[in-house]
């Protein structure tokens, strides 16, 4: 019997819906695995094959024939080294969230995920028929037992699958990035662990699937619930744990751990992760976007040049006679530093031209918003025409703030194929701001530092429209990511007028947030799969 086995954890990038790349992915790494060491296994996040979460693509009967095709492919070609790989499998009436062992041509073992979450963006019971059995098979004389994600959340599975003997359990997950997220996971696995008393393996997921980045950061946990070993996060890594039988307990023996992040520093590469895996995987050449002067569009650059290189990125500058001279300055600055192509188009005749038409109709009328509104529509026209002329994809550039109260124009500014601070509050994009300005400074400091401003009317500003920012923020927290009432709030500390006030202009611009671009999702609650407020709704916020 040997007093040691190897496990490789695949912490790698999948593209959903891509059966044959993501087998094709699987099927080198194993090879690699199998020349460069010595490891007994390897193994995969959830659902591999599909990549996660494939939705209702599982409902299309061209996958479930793919997937077969896939799955028998593995089985038959990995030789010399077992795997463990996560798959939809089919039955003649059922959907199982599943993965299976396979070694030199046999299965060794399968199992179905128990626990289906349905809940904030996941939605696994519209797909998923629930397991019910425990999995543990044997490698050089170590029971392992199997746990699938959510699985893990609850004691059950690790405590069936240490009754029926494991000694050690391997979890595969496809774990979405959240503020916090890592401390909540690692809690969570030393909590499993001081029930069941042995080792768990975390293994998840990493990358940018739609408004979800998952951020790897996979670790491995002893008897003890002391961490021997993390993974970066949100970078591809393939490592090679070795667990050595110690008495009767299985020892992962250390290896490098990889410091947690600051939480500004996660959220900042988890936006450039997710901006460059939507851009990668959509096959675009580059993007363009709108830059204004202004710190939304500021750090949306910097984001862009980070996630895809200055090369691949072009800003517009599109002046108007309310566009500040240190706007101009500002943005001219910033593409210079940044070393990207950059064009000043004026949008005057543009506007004139679309105010000079529309006269007959607006002839008495008052000026308001609505001309406003057609200096960011006439923008967004010149952004799309070099978008479609170029094949550049527009980004978009607003922020979570101004997406909440409606604090932006639809078909203007929220115009796009992407909005990578759709999450982020204006409080926290000034934090990443000042985060990737301690890098190295790419942002002038005054973008920074100025009072917000739409530049849509003369010495307008933000707060013209809107609470202050510092009152703003807190309360739409409160509101989105918690869930409270107005009463709530206020015994925060906050004016009830305001809250009301506030909550109000939330429920009036569902509509435009219905159409809006998908953006990476970074806190507990973003706008988009985990927000589903109805559009025409008759509740009001009195409480």
């Amino acid at each position: 019997m040997n007093e040691k086995i190897s496990i490789v954890l695949a912490q790698i990038d999948l593209i959903v819906g891509d059966i044959s790349g993501n087998t094709a992915r699987i099927l080198e790494y194993c090879e690699r695995v199998k020349v460069e060491s010595d490891a007994d296994l390897i193994v995969f996040p959830e659902l591999s094959i599909s990549g996660y979460p494939p939705e209702d693509l599982l409902l299309h009967s061209g996958l479930k024939r793919r997937i077969a095709e896939a799955v028998e492919l593995i089985r038959q070609n990995v030789r010399g080294i077992a795997v463990l790989v996560g798959f939809p499998e089919y039955t003649q009436d059922h959907i199982f969230n599943s993965c299976a062992v396979y070694n030199n041509g046999k299965e060794l073992i399968r199992y179905r995920k128990h626990a289906l979450p349905n809940y904030s963006v996941f939605d696994e019971k519209r797909y998923f028929t629930p397991g019910s059995e425990t999995a543990v098979f044997e490698l050089h004389g170590i029971k392992i037992g199997i746990n699938i994600c959510e699985d893990i959340w609850y004691s059950k599975p690790a405590r069936l699958s240490k009754s029926a003997g494991a000694q050690l359990i391997i979890v595969i997950n496809g774990s979405p990035y959240q503020k916090d997220g890592q401390n909540i996971r690692e809690s969570t696995i030393k909590r499993r662990i001081s029930e069941v008393k042995i080792p768990i393996v975390y293994l998840n997921l990493v990358g940018g699937q739609d408004e979800l980045i998952f951020d790897g950061a996979s670790f491995v946990m002893n008897e003890k619930g002391d961490v021997t070993y993390r993974a970066p996060a949100f970078e591809e890594t393939i490592a090679c744990i070795e667990f050595e039988r110690i008495q009767k307990t299985i020892v992962p023996m250390s290896n490098s751990i990889e410091p947690k992040l600051e939480e500004i520093e996660s959220i900042y590469k988890a936006l450039v992760k997710g901006t460059r895996d939507y851009i990668s995987k959509h096959n675009f050449p580059g993007v363009v976007l709108g830059l204004s002067g202004g710190i939304d569009s500021a750090l949306t650059l910097a984001i862009a040049c980070d996630a895809i290189g200055s090369d691949n990125v072009r800003a517009v500058m599109m002046p108007f006679k309310y566009t500040s001279k240190m706007s101009l300055e500002d943005a001219q600055l910033q593409s210079s530093i940044l070393n990207i192509q950059y064009d000043i188009l004026p949008i005057e005749t543009l506007y004139d031209a679309a105010n000079n038409l529309l006269l007959p109709i607006f002839d008495g009328a008052k000026v308001d918003a609505t001309e406003e509104n057609i200096q960011s529509r006439a923008r967004c026209i010149l952004l799309m025409a070099i978008s479609n002329k170029t094949g550049l994809m527009l980004l978009t550039t607003g922020n979570k703030s101004e997406m909440a109260v409606g604090y932006a124009t639809l078909y203007g500014d929220m115009a796009g194929g992407f909005a990578p601070i759709k999450d982020c509050t204006k409080t926290m994009v000034k934090k990443l701001a000042e985060y990737r300005n301690s890098l190295n400074e790419v942002i002038p400091q005054r973008v920074i530092d100025r009072e917000p401003s739409a530049e849509l009317r003369e010495n307008q500003q933000d707060s013209d429209s809107l609470p202050p920012y510092d009152l703003l923020d807190p309360i739409l927290e409160a509101f989105v990511e918690e869930d409270l009432s107005v009463l709530e709030i206020v015994e925060r500390g906050y004016d009830k007028t305001l809250v009301t006030r506030i909550l109000e202009m939330v429920k009036r611009n569902e509509y435009k947030r219905r159409q809006a671009p998908p953006g990476i999702r970074i806190s507990n609650r973003a706008f988009g799969r985990d927000w589903r407020y109805p559009i025409t709704s008759g509740y009001n916020f009195p409480d």
